[in-house]
């Protein structure tokens, strides 16, 4: 993990799971305009992701797919309960999330670059979110798959993200079929990664102000 990777973004950070390498920038917060979509209570945290048409083998079309347009929804409710969006009233804060590099967990990774993006831009937040995907391959938990364990047939994939100081569940997704006893284990397998994610990313912003003494 990296943070300052966009110089002139007011926050930015590089988070890798793997060959999974996610990019994470913020800008904001900012008038919001037009002026009818402010909102008066509080800013609007605006999530865009997307896949680099050169981050897969097979070169994707350029511009955002449904799934890129469904994964930014996902990325902004994993962290809108944690940034404090009513200090910040008819205002816009835009986070963008680019995957350079896709193998498995592109999610996830993104989550935990921009937790770190917004941490780096000073957006005051309440705690902090750390993301991890755990699958099930042939009745086996393992914690962040690899892109050939995820095609599997049959395996199942549930990525999940953390409020690591309330312990709180911010993000909770499954693809595949998995017993009551299985997912309680994945889920505290998943929890264990997330505390270790979440070391390294106060490392990540603790070398920072190291290195601004």
């Amino acid at each position: 993990a990296e943070v300052g990777v966009v110089p002139r973004a007011d926050g930015s950070a590089l988070f890798a799971f793997g060959d999974t390498i996610a990019i994470a920038a913020v800008y904001g917060p900012k008038q919001f305009h037009p002026q009818h979509l402010q909102n008066p209570e509080k800013g609007v945290l605006r999530c865009t992701y997307d896949m680099l048409s050169w981050s897969v083998a097979e070169r994707k079309r350029p511009g955002p797919s449904r799934r890129s347009s469904e994964i930014s929804k996902v990325i902004s409710w994993a962290l809108s309960p944690v940034v404090q969006l009513d200090a910040f009233p008819n205002t816009v804060i835009d986070l963008f999330v680019y995957v350079l590099q896709a193998a498995a967990s592109t999610r996830c990774a993104g989550i935990n670059a921009a937790t770190l993006a917004l941490a780096h831009a000073g957006v005051p937040m309440k705690d902090f979110v750390s993301a991890v995907s755990v699958g099930i391959v042939d009745n086996t938990i393992i914690v962040d798959m690899t892109k050939d364990e995820e095609d599997v047939e049959g395996a199942t994939d549930i990525p999940l993200a953390f409020l690591n100081r309330s312990g709180k569940v911010s993000l909770f997704q499954l693809d595949g079929k998995v017993s009551a006893a299985k997912l309680k284990e994945a889920i505290e397998m998943a929890r264990e990664a997330c505390k270790k994610i979440y070391e390294m990313q106060k490392s990540t912003l603790k070398a920072i102000k190291t290195n601004k003494k």
